[in-house]
C-alpha cells in the first residue's frame, strides 16, 4: 500500500520559500572538469489563484553550483512586475493565461511569469516565456534585473526556445501572437554573438497556434503550426482559450535564414502536436527533424472542454522528413521509437547539425503512469538506443542536461545533469551521468533537503 502511495504522489505543488545551501552531500564524487552552475527554471506560484493552468505558474529559478568536487545551490523567484505587484499585494492578482481577477489593479497589465527557460548568450543571463521578452538575471545572486528588449530593437512575445548556432554563435528566436493574445501573427529575429540585434520581421501563420518551440538549421529555419489553436472568441466566452482543433491540421512553415518571410514555403502533415525539438539538419535537398511527437495534445482541452485521450496524450521519438525539391507540400512523420518520452537534448555543439547522440526523459514502460517520467534514454543519430536507465518506482526526472568534458571533446564525450524527487523522501537529488554510459547510474548524486518541484528546462553555463 505505501509503495503504490509514493507512485501516486507527485512533485507539482510549489515549494513556499527561498533557501540557499552553500554545502551540499555528495553521495559519489562528481568529476572535477564539472565548473559551473546548472540553472534550472519552472513554474512556482506565489499564490492559489482560480482557474490557473501549471503553465503559468511564477518561475522560481534553481541553480546548482559545481567547483572541484563540491556542490552548492540557490533558489530565487524571478521578481517579475506580476510577482511584485501580487507580493505587494500579499495575494494573486492573475488567473490562467494572463487573465487578470476581477479586483486586479486596473494599472496592472503585465502577467508575465518569465518560468520556461534560462539561458547564457553574449554574456547575459536570460530567464524566458513565451509571451514576453527575456528577463535578465544576475549570474550568482539570481537577482532579476529586468526585461532585456535588445535596445529597443526586439518587442512582444519571445520564444522560451531560441537556438544558438554553434558555428556563428548566433541566437536564432520567435514569437508567436506577434501581433496581440490569440493572434495567428509570428515574429522572427536574430541577436548575434555579440548581443546586437540583427533583425526583427512579422509574419501571418494559417492559424493562432500555440507555438512552444520551433526548428533551426544550418541554412533554414521551420516555423511548425500545429493544432492547439488560440481564440479570443473561445476566450471571451469563458470557454478554453486553447484547445485542441485537430480538424486545422499541422502546417510547418520552411524559410532560409538568409530569405525573408516572404519566402516561406508551407507544407502540411498529419494532425498531431510537439511541444519539443531534439535537432534537425540538412541532408542533401531534405530536411530532418527529430522531435517528440504527440498524436493529441496533452494538457488542453477540445473546444467544448472534453479532455483529449490520454492513451495519445503521450509523446514519442518522431522524425520528419521535408522535401525541398517542391516535388510534394506534404512532410513525411515516422516514429522512431513507442517509447514514452519528453525534454529532448543533444550536445548543444551539434545544433543545427547532424547528431550521433541524443538523450531524454522517459516513462517507465512497464509501470507507466500518465505524465511521470522516471528514466533517461540514450539514442543514437538515429533513434535507435544505446543506454537506458529506469529510476526507483514512484521517483520522477526533469530534463537531461548534457556537458561536454572539454571544448574539444568529441561529441557526445561528458556528462548529462538531471534532478530527480526522490518520491518516499520528498525531497530532490541533482543526479550527474556519464552521457554514453547511463545504464550504469548517476557517477553522482548531489543530495538537497527539499525539493525541486518539477520544472520545465535549464542549461549549464561553464565557468566564465
Amino acid at each position: 500500500m505505501q509503495h503504490d502511495a509514493a507512485e501516486r504522489r507527485n512533485n507539482i505543488a510549489p515549494i513556499p520559500f527561498e533557501a540557499d545551501a552553500p554545502i551540499l552531500k555528495i553521495i559519489g564524487e562528481l568529476p572535477r572538469e564539472l565548473n559551473g552552475v546548472l540553472y534550472r527554471n519552472g513554474p512556482n506560484p506565489q499564490f492559489d489563484s482560480p482557474g490557473a493552468h501549471w503553465f503559468v505558474g511564477d518561475g522560481m529559478l534553481h541553480a546548482f553550483h559545481l567547483e572541484n568536487g563540491r556542490a552548492s545551490y540557490r533558489n530565487r523567484w524571478v521578481r517579475t512586475p506580476k510577482w511584485l505587484a501580487e507580493h505587494d499585494a500579499g495575494r494573486a492578482l492573475f488567473g490562467g493565461f494572463g487573465r487578470k481577477l476581477p479586483d486586479a489593479p486596473a494599472d496592472l497589465t503585465d502577467g508575465g511569469v518569465a518560468n520556461t527557460n534560462i539561458i547564457f548568450h553574449a554574456g547575459k543571463l536570460l530567464a524566458l516565456e513565451e509571451a514576453h521578452l527575456p528577463t535578465e538575471i544576475e549570474p550568482g545572486t539570481l537577482a532579476t534585473r529586468g526585461y532585456h528588449d535588445y535596445q529597443g530593437r526586439v518587442a512582444g512575445s519571445f520564444t522560451a526556445h531560441p537556438k544558438i548556432d554553434p558555428v556563428t554563435g548566433e541566437l536564432v528566436f520567435f514569437g508567436y501572437n506577434a501581433a496581440g493574445p490569440l493572434t495567428p501573427a509570428l515574429s522572427y529575429g536574430s541577436i548575434d554573438a555579440s548581443g546586437k540585434a540583427t533583425r526583427f520581421e512579422r509574419f501571418e501563420a494559417p492559424y493562432a497556434s500555440m507555438v512552444h518551440d520551433f526548428i533551426v538549421t544550418a541554412n533554414h529555419v521551420l516555423f511548425p503550426i500545429l493544432p492547439i489553436t488560440g481564440s479570443m472568441e473561445r476566450a471571451m466566452s469563458g470557454r478554453p482559450p486553447y484547445a485542441w482543433e485537430p480538424d486545422k491540421g499541422a502546417y510547418v512553415g520552411v524559410m532560409k535564414r538568409s530569405g525573408t518571410a516572404k519566402d516561406i514555403v508551407w507544407f502540411r502533415g498529419e494532425a498531431c502536436y510537439v511541444f519539443h525539438i531534439m535537432n534537425a539538419w540538412e541532408d542533401d535537398n531534405r530536411i530532418i527533424a527529430d522531435v517528440m511527437q504527440f498524436e493529441e495534445a496533452p494538457l488542453f482541452p477540445h473546444p467544448d472542454g472534453r479532455p483529449t485521450d490520454p492513451e495519445k496524450s503521450r509523446a514519442r521519438h518522431c522524425r520528419w522528413t521535408f522535401d525541398l525539391s517542391g516535388n510534394t507540400d506534404r512532410f513525411q512523420q515516422t516514429y522512431l521509437d513507442d517509447l514514452t518520452g519528453e525534454f529532448p537534448r543533444i550536445d548543444d555543439r551539434h545544433a543545427g547539425l547532424k547528431n550521433r547522440h541524443g538523450w531524454y526523459a522517459c516513462a517507465n514502460p512497464k509501470r507507466p503512469v500518465f505524465g511521470a517520467l522516471s528514466g533517461i534514454v540514450h539514442v543514437d543519430g538515429n533513434g535507435r538506443r544505446l543506454g537506458h536507465y529506469l529510476l526507483p518506482a514512484g521517483d520522477t526526472i526533469s530534463e537531461p542536461v548534457f556537458v561536454e568534458r572539454s571544448k574539444d571533446a568529441a561529441e557526445g564525450d561528458g556528462w548529462l545533469l538531471a534532478v530527480i524527487w526522490r518520491a518516499w523522501e520528498n525531497r530532490s537529488d541533482l543526479a550527474v551521468f556519464n552521457a554514453t554510459d547511463v545504464e550504469a547510474g548517476p557517477v553522482a548524486l548531489v543530495q538537497l533537503g527539499h525539493r525541486v518541484p518539477d520544472g520545465f528546462h535549464g542549461n549549464w553555463v561553464g565557468a566564465q
